[in-house]
């Protein structure tokens, strides 16, 4: 099963200082795995940000296109209708558009998130 990686699953991929950093990499060992313009933003904002980990945008772009080259990450496009995706709440639009966009693409979303409860959601373990 091939697996489109959802944020969290970056951060910790690739930030070594992340908690779940030894976890996630010994996850991804095995894995061919998706990137998509959001789950790469994303990636990017919170490690770009203060209040996240406050890494440079060239630390951050390079850290990513590293990652995606190590891993032969293919790259997706975001091609699903907004609208198309079908949240309960605020909280969850971001996460179920990508869950949804793994479906799309008959990929799962692999995630950190415990909280996220979607048919496509593969949760690292």
């Amino acid at each position: 099963m091939k697996h489109l990686l959802d944020v969290n699953v970056l951060l910790a991929a690739i930030w070594d200082s992340h908690v779940h950093h030894a976890r996630t990499k010994a996850w991804l060992e095995d894995k061919t795995v998706t990137v998509c313009p959001i789950s790469a933003l994303g990636f990017i904002r919170i490690s770009t940000h203060k209040r996240g980990y406050g890494f440079t945008m060239d630390a951050a772009r390079e850290g990513l296109q590293k990652f995606a080259a190590d891993m032969k990450a293919v790259r997706i496009p975001d091609d699903l209708d907004a609208l198309d995706s079908h949240p309960r709440t605020s909280d969850q639009v971001t996460d179920h558009y990508l869950a949804d966009l793994a479906a799309k693409h008959g990929l799962k979303l692999a995630t950190l998130d415990e909280q996220l409860k979607h048919p496509s959601a593969d949760l690292l373990l």
